[in-house]
């Protein structure tokens, strides 16, 4: 694919027609979209283009050097530089802003709002330079997001056709809501029908897919975006990141399958993009997601190479600490999926995750004084403003009292905890906390003699994350416990669909014999 663009005038286009292949190469794999601008060079066109098509899949690094490359043909090029200030912040989850590189690169264009705005010489273009001067201006950074949405929402009124104007507005609102803390999806809505827009008019833009998958990243709405995902990772798959995405709805409809395929390809495009010195985020993402997949579809063998490479992301990378605080969380979250059973070590910096795989395992294993011990320090966790370690506290509470004999009390923490969750956004992506509340309540429940009640939590765990294995599990057992047989056929009969594991695996032979009985109900 190439990226193509609307010149001002014939003369532009008939040089761009006489550029050597080289430079039309450039443009492979990472999408097609029409932004035309002011830029006096065709060359520096063509490196803005690539750039601002790699953006839109968040590959920062490979975009940077576009932008820059654009730069130095065109020094007054202005939106080259509008496009770097975009490269270093991740738009939805930053909190911590780097100012100082998006600053800097506005810096080279000018000294003052004033001179910059000078060089961008449509409105068009003022618009998108105005919106970046108010991200990266004084003042908290929340509310520079909130300001950059609101001078986007005035450009895109101004363009309401636009396809680029549309796409960074429709991400400007999905940055805004974080920023706002706004919890009622209006404006994610918003956002991903904007995007779907463009998607219909345009399926090979990159930005367009992405925005939509991220608005559409619940289990509510996430059907709205499946076409998109399936699109989006063969639109741009020279940026990691474009690879990884689909993911995200994948995760939404149980494809264990996909997800697993497609974060193995994005670790190894992040793999052999990354260099020492890199941030590790597009390689430890992948595999992140990548071991979750494959915990869910039982190949446990080959969720533990997911394990041994973040080891080596690790060592490669001087210890980041963002691939250390994954390597944890993977690990506490192995344990729980596996059900291989071990307390791992816990000190005063272990994570959150790592004292409830404690808790989990020490209740497993019959240790409930250990367990009590990781109660009480996620007890004190819990004391921020944490919601995931206050739930995380309310489970292995509850388990100790279930192991105490107090089943009301077992029952009421885990009230406390689906509480909370219930306070939270949805579930999207890989289970947080690594053991979901309300499959942990219907485990406690059939422990205790409850089947009818287990149930019920483990369908809502399933409408809340379709296709998980271990709620599948719980389900069929609640039901089959409960005389449920014709439902116990299904939720056993789609944990063998979703299995890829060893044959002989004690849930599948649970899960074989009760589908293969004479007497069960899908026999009928």
């Amino acid at each position: 694919m190439r990226v193509t663009h609307a010149c001002r005038c014939f003369a532009a286009s008939a040089i761009l027609l006489l550029l050597p292949a080289a430079a039309s190469a450039q443009f492979e794999s990472v999408g097609s979209l029409q932004f035309p601008t002011s830029a006096r060079s065709a060359e520096a066109q063509q490196h803005f283009l690539r750039g601002v098509a790699i953006l839109h899949s968040f590959g920062w690094k490979q975009a940077i050097e576009q932008f820059r490359a654009a730069q130095e043909i065109e020094p007054d090029f202005a939106l080259a530089y509008w496009g770097e200030t975009l490269c270093y912040n991740h738009p939805l989850f930053r909190s911590d802003p780097d100012d100082e590189n998006p600053r800097a690169a506005l810096a080279r264009l000018g000294a003052t709002p004033a001179e910059r705005l000078a060089k961008a010489p449509t409105a068009r273009e003022r618009g998108f330079l105005e919106a970046v001067e108010a991200l990266w201006g004084d003042g908290d950074y929340n509310a520079r997001r909130v300001a950059y949405m609101d001078s986007m929402e005035r450009l895109y009124q101004q363009f309401p056709d636009d396809h680029e104007v549309a796409t960074f507005y429709a991400l400007s609102m999905l940055s805004g809501s974080r920023a706002l803390g706004d919890q009622s999806g209006r404006l994610e809505v918003r956002a991903g029908a904007i995007a779907l827009d463009v998607f219909g008019d345009n399926p090979d833009h990159p930005g367009a897919p992405h925005y939509a998958i991220h608005a559409f990243d619940d289990p509510l709405h996430a059907p709205l975006a499946l076409p998109a995902a399936m699109q989006y990772a063969k639109i741009a798959p020279a940026v990691a990141h474009a690879r990884h995405m689909p993911t995200h709805i994948f995760i939404q409809h149980g494809m264990w399958d996909l997800v697993s395929e497609h974060n193995q390809s994005a670790y190894d495009a992040a793999r052999a993009l990354w260099n020492p010195g890199d941030n590790v985020g597009d390689t430890v993402h992948p595999l992140d997601w990548g071991h979750y997949g494959d915990l869910q579809r039982g190949d446990y063998a080959r969720a533990r190479t997911w394990l041994d490479r973040l080891k080596q992301v690790i060592d490669e990378s001087d210890g980041a600490t963002r691939a250390v605080d994954t390597l944890a969380l993977l690990e506490a979250r192995h344990i729980a999926e596996t059900e291989e059973w071990e307390i791992p070590a816990v000190t005063a910096d272990s994570s959150d995750h790592t004292l409830l795989a404690a808790g989990l395992s020490a209740i497993r294993l019959g240790d409930v004084d250990s367990a009590r011990r990781a109660a009480a320090a996620l007890e004190e966790r819990a004391a921020g403003d944490s919601k995931p370690a206050r739930i995380m506290h309310f489970q292995i509470a509850a388990l100790v009292a279930a192991a105490d004999g107090r089943g009301s009390d077992a029952t009421a923490l885990m009230d406390e905890a689906i509480a909370v969750a219930e306070t939270m956004r949805p579930p999207n992506g890989a289970a947080n906390p690594v053991k979901p509340p309300y499959e942990l309540y219907g485990e406690l429940l059939l422990d205790l003699d409850q089947p009818e009640a287990a149930a019920e939590k483990f369908e809502h765990s399933l409408l809340r994350m379709p296709g998980r294995t271990r709620s599948l599990l719980g389900a069929a057992r609640a039901a089959a416990a409960g005389g449920d047989a014709e439902t116990a056929y299904a939720r056993y009969a789609a944990l063998l669909d979703n299995w890829r594991g060893q044959a002989d695996h004690p849930m599948i032979a649970e899960a074989r014999a009760f589908t293969l009985s004479d007497n069960d109900a899908g026999k009928d």
